[in-house]
């Protein structure tokens, strides 16, 4: 019963970013500590909010540090702010909670991912993130493009997480979701 009701939480909360990903509009964020109108650091919404933004380091699918990502926050449009704040909520009282990967994404990181993507022969982590995927192919499979819903601020990678070890995960932390971060295929 309790993974029906997080499967439903999980399409609910994926179609909250979809709703947001598409009334929002592209902006750009100044690298100063103050934000643009509409604009909020994640965690001053959403209470006990983990954070692991993977494109500030070398764990994601390029295997470096994206360009844009100048420290471990998470920036994203005040509505989604609200929205996750309220699934947070929900899903506290079963001992879960969110962790966010990737939010807001300046266009700088997209370029980056662009750049990687057209030069086929470094494929270092190909292994990890897209082991039956052909690099050239993440183009037109619509993995890699030259624009993101992240540069609007309401779109967030996320996963669940267990607030504390033990069941219903297999990891006492994060909750399988059929493929890990960044993965690129059908899984995913």
């Amino acid at each position: 019963m309790i993974l029906n009701r997080l499967r439903l939480l999980k399409i609910f909360t994926l179609s909250i970013i979809l709703l947001f990903g598409y009334i929002t509009f592209p902006v750009s964020i100044p690298a100063a500590s103050s934000l643009p109108n509409g604009f909020v650091y994640a965690a001053d919404y959403i209470q006990d909010l983990a954070v692991d933004m993977r494109y500030n380091g070398n764990n994601n699918f390029i295997g470096e540090k994206i360009d844009g990502y100048k420290a471990e926050v998470c920036i994203i449009h005040k509505e989604a702010g609200k929205m996750l704040a309220q699934v947070q909520a929900e899903l506290k009282p079963f001992g879960l909670g969110l962790k966010i990967f990737d939010a807001y994404r300046p266009q700088s990181a997209v370029d980056h991912f662009v750049r990687w993507a057209k030069d086929t022969s470094d494929t270092r982590m190909k292994e990890y993130f897209y082991p039956e995927v052909d690099k050239k192919n993440l183009f037109t499979q619509g993995y890699i493009a030259f624009k993101s819903g992240h540069s609007r601020g309401s779109t967030v990678d996320l996963t669940i997480i267990s607030l504390s070890p033990g069941p219903p995960c297999d990891n006492p932390r994060e909750l399988d979701m059929g493929s890990g971060f960044d993965f690129f295929g059908p899984v995913s």
